[in-house]
């Protein structure tokens, strides 16, 4: 775990404090940005307390040998930490970026933190008006007098996910095809089309042939390896310990330094009655031969590591020249913008619409002709802005669609009637709840609007008569009668039960001997309701279940309830119970839940809260803790489960329409002694690691 905090930790002292300055002309936003974030440092800094914050960074960035910290004071890398910080991540089928632009108030301490993170001997690269170096395979960190920039970037080749899908197809995704990203190439600049070159195919072929014949040698070769670990493990009874081995970085690659390794010696097939002689020819194994492969092995791997090193970091500094030869500001669109509260601490934007725009997700449903239709629906974006408040968490997220009809569809859903007599199920003692006031007739207008002109090519005119007759077969007013929407899912309590479990064990001769052993579990105890202005249809379900000769056995009529109960019932949940009473459709572990409860004032405001939201809830993290105690066993785990206990906080949850955003608001309660919450997650994070740690000592004893 300290191993992977220690990457973290690096990484995240870098992101945590971007900003901006003045000059010629802004570099943009990207156009294929799919996430956008800026964090309030002026806010955030005046939240953070180094006198922690420090001594925990301080014990993550020791040296395994020496116990010495990497850096003595994070408070002070020359990063201004009270600047705005600004961040993007971009991508199309080849490159995926994450980058990070922040101020520098010292240049000289930035410099100095930098080569405490980077590897020893790794060489800072300059430049005329900026300098950087890599800390890692895939992230770059750049900066001047002023600024800095942080870019972690990935490369892979683009794909032609259309050759296998559909021979017919000859259109191929103009970012399938294109090496580089937008942020790399002007944003309006597109390669041209080339005319077919025959000279260019028949070498294509002919690297072909030779990427075949590389197969062959390198399939021999692994065979040799597999053969060696054969006899090896016959000799030894183990594996070998291997040695690890630092990578090969691109600082200290130079070209034709490799020593050129002959190739393995070529393993053909066997002979008749080969197999019986198996260790007679193992004896004559050529181990030698084996070194050799598995040198051509690791050379072909460093190199294709090195070759991609090259790309990623041929493209970072590309962004670099770009970013450090502007005015050092970033030009953002105000669409991206629209939802931002400059009184919050963290903005997110991200546009799902891009991203499930991508080749690789659109990979997923091309073979089932529903392209035009995901997109369609995944056509939208999300704002957030996170407040870091004293005794609590805010997060809102203001959802959009990007096209009206479909917005105002979502819209129209979202405004559902109350009901109180759902409401009413909610009590003091309930560890939480889900409601939903939705109208579900409108429901039905959204789903057509999604379909509405999605047909690919020549389904077109099919979708829009399947369309038409399913307007015309289905009563929609006589469906959503049925269940309107209004619904609410209310989790009582945790409950403890015995369970019985065949268990086996073994003799000396490994016989089979099985056993019959109790245990406990935890049951849930729940209520899920919905409103019905069609009762009799309900009715008749049940009832069908209570006669159907497949189903009868499992269902039994107890009065108004009807039971539900399987086998032995030795999972977590003993029996269900359903009824429709008054207009709502009941299904319980108990039939006393669906009695109204005696409410407090503050489960009446909880009560007016699922009243007046079209989507609320609740949840008591604490108390659901409570009720899992039984369910973990080891000596770590319930020393995380108590610290978790005591730290625990409540969840609250409400979504309306507001405007021409559906805005959602998700507020986590935080119940202990700590500044303020942003805080709270770094203590809660220290006391987990120093568990871990403390876990980890007593092992080594």
């Amino acid at each position: 775990m300290k191993t992977y905090l220690i990457k973290t930790q690096k990484i995240f002292l870098l992101l945590f404090a971007f900003g901006f300055v003045a000059a010629q002309q802004s570099s943009r936003l990207p156009k294929d940005a799919l996430f956008y974030m800026e964090i309030n440092g002026k806010q955030l800094n005046k939240k953070i307390n180094w006198e922690k914050v420090n001594p925990f960074f301080k014990e993550l960035s020791k040296d395994d040998d020496k116990k010495t910290a990497s850096w003595n004071d994070f408070s002070k890398t020359g990063i201004k930490y009270d600047a705005t910080q600004y961040h993007y991540a971009s991508a199309n089928d080849s490159i995926y970026a994450y980058t990070t632009y922040f101020t520098l108030d010292n240049n000289q301490k930035f410099t100095e933190f930098i080569s405490s993170v980077k590897k020893k001997g790794q060489e800072v690269t300059r430049k005329s008006n900026y300098e950087y170096v890599d800390i890692d395979d895939n992230i770059f960190v750049a900066w001047n007098d002023k600024k800095a920039v942080l870019k972690m970037m990935n490369y892979s080749k683009p794909y032609d996910y259309d050759v296998y899908a559909d021979s017919t197809r000859t259109v191929i995704d103009s970012a399938s095809t294109a090496a580089v990203d937008s942020v790399y190439v002007g944003d309006d600049e597109v390669e041209a089309d080339k005319p077919f070159d025959y000279k260019e195919e028949i070498q294509n072929l002919k690297d072909e042939i030779s990427y075949i014949k590389q197969n062959i040698k390198d399939n021999n070769a692994e065979i040799l390896k597999l053969q060696k670990d054969i006899k090896y493990l016959e000799k030894h009874k183990k594996y070998p310990e291997e040695a690890v081995k630092e990578a090969i970085r691109d600082t200290t690659y130079r070209e034709g330094s490799e020593e050129e390794v002959p190739p393995p010696p070529p393993v053909g097939p066997r002979r008749s009655g080969e197999d019986e002689n198996e260790d007679e020819e193992m004896d004559d194994y050529d181990y030698e031969a084996e070194a050799v492969a598995d040198s051509l092995y690791m050379k072909e791997m460093d190199s294709l590591n090195i070759e991609k090193f090259k790309m990623v970091k041929k493209f970072a500094e590309a962004d670099f020249d770009k970013y450090f030869s502007s005015n050092l500001e970033l030009e953002v669109a105000k669409d991206v913008l629209s939802f931002r509260d400059g009184n919050s601490d963290v903005f997110i934007y991200t546009d799902y619409g891009k991203i499930f725009g991508l080749e690789s997700y659109k990979s997923l449903y091309r073979d089932f002709d529903i392209e035009q239709l995901m997109g369609k629906m995944y056509n939208s974006n999300s704002s957030y802005n996170l407040y870091f408040d004293d005794d609590k968490v805010r997060l809102i997220n203001n959802y959009q669609h990007k096209d009206n009809n479909i917005n105002n569809s979502f819209a129209a859903v979202y405004k559902g009637k109350k009901n109180k007599k759902l409401t009413a199920l909610i009590n003091d003692k309930s560890i939480g709840y889900y409601a939903l006031n939705l109208n579900g007739y409108k429901y039905f207008d959204l789903i057509y609007t999604l379909f509405e002109n999605t047909g690919d090519g020549k389904y077109q005119k099919e979708i829009q008569l399947m369309m038409e007759t399913v307007k015309i077969v289905l009563d929609e007013e006589a469906i959503s009668k049925i269940a309107p929407g209004n619904g609410i899912f209310v989790l009582n309590e945790l409950k403890s039960k015995k369970v019985e479990y065949t268990d086996f064990e073994y003799d000396d001769d490994y016989n089979e001997k099985e056993i019959k052993k109790t245990k406990d579990v935890t049951v849930p105890d729940f209520t899920f309701a919905f409103a019905t202005e069609n009762e009799k249809y309900w009715s008749r379900i049940f009832d069908l279940l209570v006669s159907n000769k497949d189903t009868k056995e499992k269902f039994i009529k107890e009065g108004d309830f009807y039971r539900f109960k399987e086998g032995e019932n030795q999972g977590p949940v003993d029996q269900l119970y359903f009824t429709v009473k008054d207009g709502i459709v009941y299904l319980t572990t108990a039939k006393e839940n669906i009695n109204p409860k005696t409410q407090s004032e503050i489960s009446k405001k909880w009560m007016k809260d699922s009243e007046k939201y079209a989507v609320s809830g609740r949840f008591d993290l604490q108390k659901l803790l409570i009720g899992l105690d039984q369910e973990f066993k080891d000596s770590s785990e319930i020393k995380l489960l108590n610290l978790m206990k005591k730290n625990a906080g409540e969840f609250n949850y409400k979504s309306e329409v507001k405007g021409n955003s559906i805005q959602t608001e998700i507020d986590y309660n935080i119940k202990t002694s700590s500044e303020n919450s942003l805080m709270y997650f770094f203590d809660l994070v220290d006391e987990i690691y120093k568990i871990s740690e403390s876990e980890k000592k007593d092992h080594a004893l």
